[in-house]
């Protein structure tokens, strides 16, 4: 599965290359709760088909039943300046259309968007670029420009900028049985993943479909994918030799997270090690997280995957993880006895 937005674009880029009328909607303004983050886009065909969503499918059926069903009240224009819709004034609307209670929001609707525009758009973003696409409200004409940093949707009187990025990136170090449930779990998030496993035993059993395998040594796979700030690193081998270089390099990137399986215990030794061997410092440190993953008292390889996908999401949602949810702090607060050091991983897992 890919980024939600490739997708969209790429049913309008596909639809428009055959001469089939689209309308591409984006959420540009929301008050209240919404069931969509502003930025999000959805793509509807002339004969009602959707790709994607602005809510929970109410307002979908109006703009199907509005412009695409016979005896439409607004028949699909064919070209023009992009047009703007809100949803949820009253109480009344906003049940009708299935928002939540006090919610309200705006999208701006394009009607037979360029599908060359469309096309070079992903081309861009299949190269990996950050790109800003911008709509001028008075034609519907649009412009792109590669941008350095993410940025949040902006609409004025004269246009509206949104920016895309290429689809986030999840690299494993590690193909035993966790990493299958959290590539898998991953990839239904829209990440691409890569496993990293130069051990043929681990590596001659993968069997997640979608996930790229590849054999090199975890640290020169960090190096040539050259992690930016949609990439995440997790190392889950349990192996000094295998997780630290790669986390070693992975500090010196803006992945916007990075992180290590295992106990408190041995997430402090690898501290201690990497600072001692691997001249790092606390400072150079300060991204590197471990144990991974958020308390939810997981015993279970998938119920910690679960825990480890969520800190994910959570990091790379900007969204702040109280202390309690924190495994090393919780379990620090319950007394529980540390793994010894001897056991490693192996025996008992700490994470949750």
């Amino acid at each position: 599965m890919e980024n939600l937005d490739v997708t969209v674009l790429r049913a309008v880029h596909d639809w428009r290359e055959k001469g089939q009328s689209a309308v591409l909607a984006t959420v540009v303004h929301t008050w209240g709760s919404s069931p969509r983050p502003v930025g999000c886009i959805m793509a509807m065909r002339q004969d009602g088909a959707v790709v994607g969503s602005v809510s929970g499918g109410c307002i979908e059926y109006d703009l199907i039943d509005r412009y695409t069903k016979p005896g439409a009240a607004d028949p699909l224009p064919h070209a023009g300046p992009p047009q703007f819709v809100k949803y949820g004034i009253s109480a009344d609307e906003a049940h009708r259309f299935g928002l939540p209670c006090g919610g309200t929001l705006e999208v701006m609707l394009e009607f037979n968007p360029d599908g060359a525009k469309v096309g070079e758009l992903l081309h861009s973003l299949d190269a990996g670029r950050l790109m800003h696409r911008r709509v001028s409200l008075a034609d519907g004409s649009v412009t792109l420009e590669p941008s350095e940093h993410p940025s949040d949707l902006i609409v004025n009187d004269h246009e509206l900028v949104n920016t895309f990025g290429p689809g986030y990136r999840m690299i494993i170090i590690g193909a035993g049985q966790m990493s299958e449930y959290l590539a898998t779990m991953a990839l239904f998030c829209g990440f691409s993943v890569t496993v990293c496993d130069p051990r043929e035993e681990f590596a001659g059993s993968w069997s997640v479909p979608g996930a790229r395998l590849v054999k090199t040594m975890p640290d020169d796979t960090v190096a040539e994918m050259k992690p930016d700030g949609r990439t995440c690193v997790v190392a889950l081998t349990h192996d000094p030799k295998l997780d630290d270089l790669a986390l070693l390099q992975a500090l010196e990137t803006p992945a916007f997270y990075i992180g290590a399986i295992g106990s408190r215990r041995n997430s402090a030794l690898r501290h201690q090690r990497m600072i001692e061997h691997l001249d790092q410092t606390e400072e150079s440190m300060r991204n590197l997280r471990g144990p991974v993953g958020i308390y939810i008292g997981s015993k279970t390889p998938p119920e910690i995957a679960v825990s480890v996908m969520a800190e994910i999401l959570a990091v790379k949602n900007s969204v702040p993880l109280p202390r309690d949810m924190d495994v090393a702090h919780v379990k620090d607060l319950q007394d529980i006895t540390p793994n010894d050091a001897a056991n490693v991983c192996f025996v008992v897992h700490e994470n949750a």
